[in-house]
């Protein structure tokens, strides 16, 4: 069967339209058609790899007008073209494939809009003959500041990025030393009214202090327009074509607080605490080099045509030098590197290893030796916050449990399916009484009720860290835990957003209502009468329970039974 997929695929690229057109892909998340734009070169030809670029358009735009945009034809903020691909001119033909994902319209670019994001990259990869290490970044305002996020959680998968005018990313300023390995170039016009040149500005400057050498051009007299300027006569692919992804730097430091993002080239992160800080810097004087690179302004690599072959050669030979790796809230590691190493320190003391390419550690007894953390509790897919249960396939469940009237069975529907309609997005809603077996395997599960309410619920009772006591009437609680591959949200008493406009929790403006306040949220949070009265809210235990220091408080409120 994988041999037919290939040969559909072949097949396909054979026939490829080229130039501009619209292309759909199926979203992982609600099976949905997901719109894209996409550029093909005149010359396409599958027989050889092209680069990629992907390109996020700004709020209150489109993948269509962002076309515009990337391809040099002035065009006024929030202008709309239509959909037909022949109104979409080209100033210049470029020797790069680039795509355009729609991710959701104006919803930012985190959660589902990020999946729909890695989805689009995929369909592409799928259909084309891409060169995976020649795949860049840019966006736009909303789109610049995906593209900032996208490099900071994951920097290895880009070749090069370029944010224009992005918006500020509260929260990420630790990670600035992700970029590392990763050339990138800044754009901001200095008299922007909508993002303030000075988010742009004050990034350039953080990403220099962690040794990041970003470019950044800073356009006197221009608004909110600088796509006029930064991608001018194709000057973006241009810049672009200077590099290539550098699968193995000499050094990695990587900056993350969760699973979801544990990885950045050789370096993985097997064990940290969710929610905490965790950093690894990592250096390898034996790192591969391809002799025919050039070394581009910036300190990034230039690399020729054979620099896949010298990297292949590369894996065979050892090097003496001690690989150097310093930690921080870090349990495990693995290094996956292109030659055997035989010495590794690790925060100054030597560690024995048997010579090899793949090597992992594992913190215990306050020393590092050899060997692969396996992490208990919590871990990849079951970590946590509560955000993480609302980026994929959802849900929403009602209660049909002691009801004493039809109308009220009716309003517990009704609250579910307000809590499931996110204007931009819709999720399923059931009663209780209708889950299946098969939709605790294949969804997160939004609960909403209490275990006398819900049958969902009280099914799950027993793996549940918290349950709302019967008397709470006017307290919310929400939290989160996995239930086998996927989580379950336990919603008891007041909605979550109660309050949300008084408390001005922040979150991503952008983003649908729901997911900005759930994104402000830990794993669990009990508030009275409105989210200006939060009585506790944190992160649990690495165990998924509930902590000491916190359960004391809780108890204390005395509306929260703790199991």
């Amino acid at each position: 069967m994988r041999e037919v997929f290939a040969l559909l695929a072949v097949a396909s690229a054979l026939l490829a339209q080229t130039g501009p057109q619209l292309l759909t892909f199926f979203s992982s998340v609600d099976g949905s058609g997901q719109p894209y734009a996409l550029y093909l070169p005149p010359a396409y030809d599958s027989a050889k790899p092209y680069p990629l670029v992907v390109s996020l358009h700004s709020e209150e735009s489109t993948h269509r007008l962002n076309f515009r945009q990337l391809f040099g034809v002035a065009g006024q903020f929030r202008q709309v073209y239509g959909d037909d691909p022949r109104f979409y001119p080209v100033a210049r033909d470029a020797d790069f494939i680039v795509a355009f994902p729609f991710a959701r319209g104006s919803i930012g670019y985190q959660g589902i809009a990020e999946g729909d994001v890695y989805d689009m990259l995929a369909d592409v990869e799928r259909r084309f003959t891409i060169d995976r290490d020649r795949v860049y970044l840019t966006g736009i305002s909303m789109g610049g500041a995906g593209a900032l996020r996208y490099a900071l959680t994951r920097p290895d998968v880009w070749a090069a990025v370029a944010p224009l005018c992005a918006a500020a990313i509260p929260g990420s300023e630790p990670l600035a030393p992700n970029l590392l390995d990763l050339p990138i170039r800044l754009f901001h016009g200095d008299q922007d009214p909508v993002i303030p040149v000075q988010s742009s500005r004050t990034w350039q400057r953080l990403l220099l202090d962690a040794g990041v050498p970003a470019e950044y051009f800073d356009y006197p007299g221009v608004r909110h327009d600088v796509w006029n300027f930064a991608y001018k006569n194709g000057a973006i692919f241009d810049w672009f074509a200077q590099f290539r992804r550098d699968r193995f730097p000499p050094r990695v430091h990587f900056v993350t607080q969760s699973y979801r993002y544990n990885s950045a080239y050789w370096v993985r992160l097997d064990g940290l605490s969710p929610g905490t800080l965790a950093s690894i810097d990592a250096t390898d004087p034996n790192a591969a080099t391809d002799p025919n690179a050039a070394t581009a302004p910036n300190g990034a690599l230039q690399a020729s045509a054979a620099s896949a072959t010298n990297a292949a050669s590369a894996t065979k030979r050892a090097g003496p030098a001690s690989i150097a790796v310093e930690t921080r809230n870090v349990d495990g590691f693995t290094l996956t590197l292109d030659h055997n190493a035989a010495s590794v320190v690790i925060n100054g003391a030597a560690v024995h290893v048997t010579p090899a390419a793949t090597l992992s550690f594992t913190h215990a007894s306050g020393q590092w030796r050899a060997g692969r953390f396996t992490p208990a509790g919590k871990r990849p897919g079951a970590e946590g916050p509560l955000a993480d249960a609302f980026t994929g396939r959802q849900l929403y469940v009602y209660g049909s449990k002691n009801v004493s009237a039809a109308d009220e069975l009716y309003a517990r529907r009704r609250f579910a399916e307000r809590a499931a309609d996110w204007t931009s997005l819709s999720f399923p809603v059931k009663a209780d009484s209708e889950v299946t077996p098969a939709d605790f395997a294949d969804y997160d599960l939004i609960l909403i009720g209490t275990a006398d309410t819900n049958s969902a619920i009280a099914h799950l009772s027993a793996q549940l860290p918290l349950a709302l006591n019967p008397g709470a009437a006017d307290y919310g609680l929400l939290f989160v835990v996995p239930i086998g591959r996927h989580y379950a949200v336990i919603a008891s008493g007041l909605p979550w957003g109660t309050g949300a406009a008084e408390a001005n929790r922040g979150g991503d403006p952008l983003a649908p209502g729901p997911y900005r306040i759930l994104s402000t949220f830990g794993d669990y949070i009990l508030f009275k009468g409105s989210l200006t009265h939060v009585v506790l809210e944190g992160r649990f235990d690495g165990n998924w329970k509930i902590p000491s220091d916190a359960a004391a408080k809780l108890r204390a409120a005395g509306t929260v039974t703790i199991r």
